[in-house]
């Protein structure tokens, strides 16, 4: 029979839901169902996750995982509240009841270190009373329950894990397999490399031009004046002059493909966003004239609110939308199939975001640090999918909405259309010369436009 090693018992702490949640100060009072009450006199379920971080160090562990842990815990216990409250059961109640009484409650979180031997105690065959110091201890009494507990054990250069224990009355297996990867979840996705104070400690050593030398200012910095020689003009694509497009595009890809590509069992959906972004991209640096040197990085704003994980509701109200970015060659652009080659590049980009965390790289996308020498960026605000023509007052629809920054900024946006179901309209603001050329190519597919 293998021996068992005993634990050090390094912290033992209280966590409450995080002070953050409005509800976190709301007193719960539950009374047990009667599929609780069958469950009244059972004892206590423990389990046990083992994880294998090869070479983890006590440093790494109080400095990283740990602190994460415990948020992320307090976050998620303020989705599941009544597990940081207690079971009782009041003399004025005819049965149990489970008690959230703020700010007091919460549940134990107890901190070890094992020098047992871990790979040991993850194999399928180990003797049974090995695993029992690595689940936490829960107290109850006469009068009062504890719901759950916690323990979190270190082996080092090895890993660590996490034993529950819970009250039977209060949770069965499926509620212990919510909680567990509701938790894991926001452990996963809290801010893994302090990006809120990365982004800043940028801002703080960026000196705003004409602005004094004070880091804590809430002053943005200035636009440029907009010069008197700029025209702001909305085309309309039609549902129509989009299918018209698609149909071309999709046989420029055909013309296209390279080996590679012609051993794809799929053919590339292209998006109606898509479509238009790299159709008016095109027109537009055509229009502007590009240097024959000019490499071209085009960035597209990407909504994360249903690609982080867990997801953000779609009403999430805030800052969710992270941009990234491909880079062209001018001469891949003036081809006479460079609508589609950009069209493709775009598809392949936003396509390789399935596979791969939005956070990904976030530290490189610093603000205001996209320019490269050589190089021309272009974006495009907005999307078809905003809905913006939806704000109705009670009078009718808007007889037009504009992005008024676009002339400060050299972006162009993109917007369904106002007058019918599937079209878009793009907006810009070019020199007149540049317009009217602008005006020529885009035309080429459509016939109306719309001058304000």
């Amino acid at each position: 029979m293998a021996s068992t090693k005993p634990v050090s018992v390094l912290e033992i702490c209280h966590v409450s839901p995080s002070s953050t949640s409005p509800e976190s100060s709301t007193e719960l009072s539950l009374p047990l169902i009667f599929s609780d009450i069958f469950n009244l006199k059972f004892p206590p379920v423990q389990g046990i996750f083992f994880y294998k971080l090869p070479g983890l160090t006590p440093t790494f562990f109080n400095s990283v995982i740990l602190p994460k842990v415990k948020h992320s815990l307090s976050l998620t216990l303020s989705h599941f509240r009544p597990l940081a409250g207690n079971l009782t059961w009041p003399a004025n109640s005819i049965k149990p009841v489970i008690t959230y009484n703020t700010p007091d409650d919460g549940i134990k979180l107890t901190v070890a270190e094992s020098s047992a031997d871990f790979d040991h105690l993850c194999s399928e065959v180990h003797d049974a009373i090995e695993s029992l110091p690595y689940v936490p201890n829960v107290s109850i009494s006469d009068t009062i329950a504890s719901t759950l507990a916690i323990q979190i054990t270190l082996f080092p250069n090895k890993g660590f894990c996490i034993g529950h224990i819970t009250n039977h009355a209060v949770l069965d297996g499926l509620s212990v397999s919510f909680l567990m990867n509701a938790w894991a979840r926001i452990c996963k996705q809290l801010d893994p490399e302090g990006l809120d104070m990365w982004y800043l400690k940028f801002w703080l050593g960026v000196k705003s031009p004409g602005s004094d030398n004070n880091p804590g200012s809430l002053k943005p910095f200035p636009l440029s004046e907009i010069p008197q020689n700029l025209v702001r003009t909305t085309f309309e694509l039609s549902r129509e002059d989009i299918q018209k497009l698609r149909k071309t595009i999709s046989s420029q890809l055909d013309k296209l493909g390279s080996k590679e590509d012609a051993n794809q069992t799929k053919p590339i959906y292209l998006s109606i966003y898509v479509l238009v972004y790299a159709y008016a991209m095109v027109c537009m640096l055509e229009a502007k004239g590009l240097n024959s040197n000019d490499k071209i990085k085009i960035v597209i704003p990407v909504d994360c609110r249903a690609r982080l994980n867990p997801p953000l509701p779609k009403n999430y109200i805030g800052n969710c939308v992270s941009s990234f970015d491909v880079v062209v060659e001018r001469e891949d652009l003036m081809k006479e199939n460079g609508v589609a080659y950009v069209a493709k590049r775009l598809t392949e980009m936003i396509k390789g975001l399935e596979n791969r965390s939005v956070l990904e790289g976030a530290k490189e996308r610093i603000p205001y640090t996209d320019w490269e020498k050589f190089t021309q960026t272009v974006r495009a605000v907005g999307t078809n999918r905003f809905g913006m023509y939806g704000a109705d007052f009670g009078w009718g629809k808007p007889s037009n909405v504009e992005v008024t920054t676009m002339a400060r900024t050299g972006a162009f946006s993109i917007m369904e259309s106002k007058d019918e179901g599937g079209g878009v309209e793009v907006g810009l603001v070019l020199k007149e010369h540049e317009m009217k050329l602008f005006g020529s190519l885009f035309t080429r597919v459509k016939i109306s436009q719309s001058t304000c």
